[in-house]
């Protein structure tokens, strides 16, 4: 009988373990994104970039390389030190993804937006946008 108890247990558990895995959609990679943002790591946040991305910050938008959006990062992040950034929405198709978030930085607050393509398990930011809320 104490053999049959483990057993169901350990089924119990496994099938809670899939059940969590069935319902992760691969918006994972949301999870790091929105810390980098909140910490005004512009540095780790950058390794999410695309080669080349369209960045717009505070209604300045410009296609940029890897290293000139991080800078453009880096620059706002010295402005407005974030505070809090949470994400309110996430949905997209298998190859793209996208989140809508609030960023509080510097005592204001931004809408921000996050477009990440996925490709082969690889998730690179293809476009982020960070909107000052009137």
């Amino acid at each position: 009988m104490k053999a049959l108890y483990k057993i169901a247990v350990c089924l119990l558990a496994l099938s809670m373990c899939l059940s969590l895995k069935a319902q992760n959609d691969g918006n994972d990679m949301f999870v790091p994104i929105a810390k980098y943002l909140s910490s005004g790591n512009a540095e780790n946040l950058s390794a999410w970039f695309a080669d080349n991305l369209e960045i717009s910050v505070v209604s300045s938008l410009t296609n940029s390389s890897k290293s000139q959006a991080k800078q453009i990062l880096k620059s706002f992040f010295e402005t407005y030190t974030p505070r809090k950034f949470e994400i309110s929405h996430i949905a997209g198709r298998s190859n793209m993804k996208y989140a809508l978030g609030t960023l509080n930085a510097g005592g204001e607050t931004f809408n921000v937006t996050i477009f990440v393509s996925v490709r082969d398990g690889d998730c690179k930011i293809q476009q982020l946008k960070i909107e000052r809320v009137q």
